[in-house]
């Protein structure tokens, strides 16, 4: 595994799609600017279009997990239950122990902060979780793209010095 994306939990419309971050899809155009993915806007629009993609080629041909630390689908972060998180993190914890992936991406402050239970958190590069790297991304659909994918950049370019390459790096 290249990247395990790790997220808060998904929102009701992302559950019943089955595709993660479908409500809006900003995750993935994200992805597909920065080089981790290369498919056509058009099809990543596309709810039966992007289902294919996700679950053809996200783990299989880009090498990529994405993990919720809380299952369980909420309009906002403000309906979930402190401790909820603890199953999750222990999930989590197993999967990066199991699969080793090159970076672990947390999607978002509240992410790492609910994984980690620290509090000063900073985007960026974190601590190493068993052997793999650390980051915590900005949030998808708040602010400047540009800083998004400029996160989603320096990950490329860790795998990159790292030789974790494939055809379209």
């Amino acid at each position: 595994m290249r990247i395990l994306f790790v997220g808060i939990n998904p929102s009701p419309g992302t559950y019943n799609r089955g595709i993660p971050f479908s409500n809006n899809k900003a995750f993935w155009y994200l992805l597909n600017k920065s080089g981790l993915i290369n498919e056509k806007i058009i099809d990543l629009r596309d709810d039966i279009t992007l289902k294919q993609i996700y679950n053809t080629k996200f783990n299989t041909v880009y090498k990529f997990g994405i993990i919720n630390i809380i299952n369980r689908p909420t309009p906002n972060v403000s309906f979930l239950v402190k401790g909820e998180e603890n199953k999750g993190r222990r999930k989590i914890l197993e999967i990066i122990k199991r699969y080793n992936p090159k970076v672990v991406c947390f999607i978002g402050k509240i992410s790492y902060e609910m994984f980690s239970h620290e509090r000063k958190i900073i985007f960026g590069w974190q601590n190493h979780i068993y052997n793999s790297r650390s980051y915590v991304m900005h949030y998808p659909l708040h602010g400047k793209a540009s800083i998004r994918i400029q996160d989603l950049k320096r990950i490329k370019k860790q795998l990159i010095r790292n030789s974790i390459t494939n055809s379209f790096f």
